[in-house]
């Protein structure tokens, strides 16, 4: 029998899910994985709802910390990148300015996208059909793409020239323009910043766990060329 490892993380997929699993990829670190299945509420549970009293995922639990719970995406990357000195830089104002980034992705791209995207595919399933709500989330997205992709000019990630837990953070819900109908056009630094990303192999790895992100968009035109 395998030793359990120090991080057991619960995803499942989302959006949201993919991020950890990019972190401990890119970082080689080996961990458990339960996946949550939303057809059975099982984010709803008793035992789950035990480790994160919102029902979402993802949530990690750090085995060599006493058990120590975190939820929340972000601060699951924030968590991870200190105890393992990865991806978050230790000078004071690059780290910073990663953080910035990474509050960027929460507070903006996650829930305008997210809105955007239930609006489009989820409201109309329940006979909700609201034309104005489509077009403010879309074109806020948009607006926060033309930030990134200002932000991207002269860069290789989002931190000068480091891959960081605000790329990761970032990457899974901006590569998700197609299945919120988000316009990239004129966007060179990002779609750019897209190419790189879709070439990191351990990234890339991560987007099958638990299952393929690419399936999850259903547009296989924008999945990256092997």
């Amino acid at each position: 029998m395998s030793l359990k490892k120090d991080i057991h993380l619960y995803t499942a997929t989302a959006v949201n899910g993919w991020k950890p699993v990019i972190f401990l990829e890119e970082a080689n670190i080996e961990y458990d994985l339960t996946v949550i299945d939303f057809s059975k509420m099982e984010q709803k549970s008793k035992d789950y709802m035990a480790l994160n009293p919102n029902g979402r995922i993802p949530t990690i639990v750090d085995r060599s910390n006493n058990d120590f719970v975190v939820f929340e995406s972000g601060a699951i990357l924030w968590y991870i990148a200190e105890k393992y000195g990865k991806f978050l830089p230790a000078e004071t104002n690059e780290k910073s300015r990663t953080l910035q980034w990474l509050m960027f992705q929460m507070s903006g791209i996650g829930p305008m996208m997210g809105q955007a995207m239930y609006f489009q595919h989820i409201a109309p399933k329940n006979g909700g059909n609201n034309p104005f709500a489509i077009k403010r989330y879309v074109d806020e997205s948009r607006r926060l793409f033309e930030v990134l992709n200002t932000h991207l000019e002269g860069r290789t990630y989002l931190v000068n020239n480091e891959f960081t837990i605000a790329d990761i953070a970032t990457y899974p819900w901006a590569r998700a323009y197609s299945k919120a109908n988000i316009p990239i056009d004129g966007l060179e630094y990002l779609q750019a910043w897209f190419e790189r990303m879709d070439a990191r192999e351990a990234t890339q790895r991560a987007m099958d766990i638990p299952t393929s992100y690419w399936e999850y968009l259903r547009k296989g035109q924008n999945k990256p060329q092997d």
